[in-house]
């Protein structure tokens, strides 16, 4: 990992300081970050509120984030110097306090301090912000970090783009993914062009089929109004599971640097045909519409199923699927690659047994933290006859590497990117928009949503969507 400890001085604004999202990852991940060294030596976090909290209440905020949602508690030396870099200002009346606060803090710093704006809001929230700091005198040379969905549709996407583009250069524009920050994604760049035994077999001639699968168990108490607005499809399949599959799709990049990785990913969405409206399941969990926020006659998905196609020469005929939903009976964050079958079975099979297997074999990446990754096969079972098992070699990341010291969970790595400038994670305008132009089918003509109990695993059409072949998770058998 990178230090940025001899970076030039940061001012980093938090927007939404008070917030779900800054309490439980970004003030617990900067702390962890400036623990481990890998802030600049000289730093200033200014939170803004519409109340009016104050420096002494912000800090007390932030010390019950970290205790109980940070690594270590908020004690020490390390805390110390932490909370005195923060401060808060509110911005009820207007930006001009904030302009101040920022001034000042970057002459504290010196002169070649940067500016950092993290917009922790609501996508509905951001332009109007965008537009203030462009009105304040606030984004001369600064960055900014937006989090997803960025928009809703293509137009809202488009729309926002030009609203942030009007005032940030495109190169300092961050659209933040967590998922693209687990080290299992990041995995996978190393999985496919590190090693000679896996690069010549991802392709259409080896493998079947690919499939992207993050249930989940969570419900929505607290984000209904939010939630009910955007569902399944819009928060996690467009800015989550596609960006996956980017990675998963990407032909070998000529270097690793983040302009050429960003480019090949670029390439795999241009490549994707737009969605069918029949390739797509939604579902809603049933006792949904009763979570405050939510509509009474609400048809917004709280699960998805589909299939989309990468129509280039890698890839052509290989379907990809995708599923997520809320109140699933498991959490899971799985990619599976199932490959083809032999062209001619000499071996004689159990008839239950390929009846219940997913498939002869497959590779499985776990993309939770820590990760691991799988290969299942067929093997003989020992013994005088000829009888097949199935077999499996497994690399977990927690067993084959030391050092969780250094180890930093998907918020911490992708901000700490952003202070060293390096985009290879992020996603660019045109991705953004690429991405809704292929989901416009489904979006402009949804089908009805499907009823589906909560903690079991979706609703029974997906099974129809994936036939004759079928979901899968490790060790699951139907």
């Amino acid at each position: 990992m990178t230090a940025a400890a001899d970076s030039p001085g940061i001012v980093i604004v938090l927007f939404g300081a008070t917030g779900d999202l800054a309490r439980r990852k970004l003030l617990p991940g900067m702390f962890h970050l400036s623990q481990a060294g890998l802030m600049p030596e000289r730093y200033r976090i200014i939170g803004t509120s519409r109340g009016e909290l104050g420096d002494a209440g912000f800090r007390a905020l932030a010390r019950e984030a970290v205790d109980e949602f940070g690594r270590e508690p908020a004690a020490g030396d390390a805390w110390e110097r932490f909370a005195d870099s923060l401060s808060l200002v509110g911005i009820g009346d207007g930006f001009e306090g904030l302009r101040g606060a920022v001034a000042r803090a970057r002459e504290e710093l010196g002169g070649d301090a940067r500016v950092l704006h993290y917009l922790s809001l609501p996508p509905s929230a951001a332009a109007a912000v965008v537009e203030q700091l462009g009105d304040g005198g606030l984004v001369d040379g600064a960055a900014i970090i937006m989090e997803k969905p960025f928009g809703t549709d293509l137009a809202s996407s488009r729309e926002l783009n030009a609203a942030v583009l009007s005032f940030f250069d495109e190169t300092r524009v961050f659209r933040i993914d967590h998922y693209l920050g687990r080290e299992a994604v990041q995995n996978l760049l190393a999985l496919r062009f590190a090693n000679g035994m896996f690069e010549p077999v991802w392709n259409r001639d080896h493998i079947d089929h690919v499939q992207i699968d993050v249930p989940e168990t969570l419900s929505l108490e607290m984000r209904g109004e939010f939630y009910d607005r955007t569902g399944a499809f819009r928060d996690m399949v467009v800015t989550h599971l596609f960006q996956v599959l980017g990675f998963v799709a990407m032909e070998p990049p000529t270097s690793l640097d983040p302009a050429t990785l960003m480019a090949e990913r670029a390439k795999v969405f241009a490549s994707m045909p737009p969605l069918e409206p029949d390739a797509l399941v939604r579902g809603q969990f049933e006792g949904y519409r009763d979570i405050d926020g939510v509509a009474p006659d609400s048809d917004t998905d709280t699960f998805v199923a589909l299939r989309a196609f990468v129509d280039n020469w890698r890839w052509a005929g290989v379907p990809f699927y995708l599923r997520t939903g809320k109140r699933l009976a498991e959490g899971r964050r799985l990619l599976t690659l199932a490959f083809t079958k032999p062209p001619r079975r000499m071996f004689p099979l159990d008839c239950r047994y390929v009846a219940e297997s997913f498939g002869f074999d497959h590779l499985t990446v776990d993309l939770g933290d820590p990760g691991s990754i799988s290969a299942s096969f067929l093997a003989k079972v020992p013994g005088p006859a000829l009888e097949l098992g199935e077999a499996e070699m497994s690399f977990s990341y927690a067993d084959a590497f030391s050092g969780p010291e250094q180890a930093l969970d998907a918020y911490e790595r992708l901000i700490h990117d952003v202070i060293v400038g390096d985009r290879t994670l992020f996603t660019t305008s045109h991705g953004i928009e690429r991405l809704w132009e292929v989901s416009a089918p489904v979006l402009e003509s949804p089908w009805p949503v499907y009823g589906y109990p909560p903690e079991s695993w979706g609703p029974e059409p997906q099974h129809d969507l994936i036939a004759p072949r079928r979901w899968h998770l490790p060790g699951h058998r139907v």
